[in-house]
């Protein structure tokens, strides 16, 4: 019995993960698609540490808040 108990655990806690990074994928999207420039263009190809400090703060933030709201 505790076996199974184990298996569906663990798969809430697989279906929770990717809950969570579809969500944060999906905020991250919206909120490069508020910025006025492109985000991934200008942290990958021009090398913009004020983006990705921006854009990391911001996921990790949203992060947070999905992580509580899952939890309960």
């Amino acid at each position: 019995m505790d076996l199974l108990r184990e298996g569906v655990l663990l798969g809430l806690s697989i279906i929770y993960a990717v809950l969570g990074i579809v969500l944060l994928s999906l905020a991250f999207k919206v909120f490069d698609w508020l910025t006025p420039t492109n985000l991934a263009d200008q942290i990958f190809h021009e090398k913009n540490l004020a983006a990705a400090v921006m854009a990391g703060a911001f996921l990790l933030s949203l992060a947070l808040i999905i992580a509580a709201a899952i939890q309960g």
